[in-house]
């Protein structure tokens, strides 16, 4: 009997060990998910303070430019906007954007095939402006010197292309090659017909470099949250439209929606090498 009691009271204890070590095990997990969930949230929040840094804007650019000449074909006010797209086009998407800025390459290689499609079709006009933010942040000119070769490569009708070559070989963000015209001639080769004489001596002359800054001002003045800045007739759309995130199927239905019952544009045959 008094061996049956001692066996009792061992399984008592090792029942009562077994639960204080599920107690203390339970009370670890709670405390790691408090602390990875701490952790978490400074890494995003420094994500977000990070991606405000480098998109609150600051003066950039040199302050020594020539006089302000706007590249060919310059719309909008005060001819700072570069138009992709029919004049008639139903809707009007306006971009505000930084060569430098990785965002603007991210939004650029989502949505580029999207965007050129609805240009193609009549739907949409793109109006491009530049800013030099990441100049005025990080120090350095790539912002300035490859807004400067894009309005050079507008002047030559090479815009479009040009701009996706750009993007699409964008360094990174702390890396200024964009500051190096060489660099600019050189991926100018990658667009037909683009390498010229007349292209290489804008981009080495700074020919646009009082328009880029003008139109960056312009960006600083405007109440814009950071690049890329993205909208729709005037509606923010980036990084999202009301409740709604900017996805591929969404941006094509905004548009949809915005043209109903609207005729698409005159669509013109875009040239070559763009």
């Amino acid at each position: 009997m008094s061996e049956k009691n001692e066996q009792g009271k061992r399984a008592a204890r090792d029942r009562l060990v077994q639960q204080r070590e599920r107690q203390r095990a339970s009370e670890r997990r709670r405390r790691t998910l408090i602390v990875t969930s701490a952790v978490v949230g400074v890494l995003a929040l420094a994500a977000v303070v990070g991606v405000i840094a480098a998109n609150s804007g600051g003066k950039s650019g040199k302050n020594e430019a020539g006089p302000l000449v706007a590249p060919s074909g310059a719309t909008g006010k005060d001819s700072l906007a570069i138009q992709v797209g029919p004049d008639d086009a139903p809707s009007t998407l306006t971009i505000w954007e930084d060569f430098r800025c990785p965002v603007c390459a991210q939004f650029e290689n989502a949505f580029r095939d999207t965007v050129h499609q609805l240009e193609n079709s009549g739907q949409i006009k793109v109006e491009y402006h530049l800013a030099t933010i990441i100049d005025g942040n990080l120090g350095g000119s790539g912002s300035l010197r490859a807004a400067n070769a894009a309005a050079c490569a507008q002047d030559a009708g090479k815009f479009p292309a040009y701009h996706d070559v750009l993007y699409r070989n964008q360094p990174q963000e702390s890396v200024d090659t964009f500051g190096d015209n060489d660099k600019l001639i050189e991926l100018a080769g990658k667009v037909p017909e683009l390498d010229t004489p007349g292209f290489r001596g804008c981009v080495n002359d700074g020919k646009h470099d009082s328009w880029v800054q003008k139109s960056n001002t312009a960006f600083q003045n405007g109440g814009f949250q950071g690049t890329p800045t993205a909208l729709l007739n005037g509606e923010s759309i980036f990084p999202k439209k009301g409740n709604e995130p900017i996805t591929v199927a969404n941006l094509k239905k905004w548009v949809a929606e915005a043209n109903k019952g609207k005729k698409p544009g005159t669509v013109t045959p875009a040239p070559s090498g763009s």
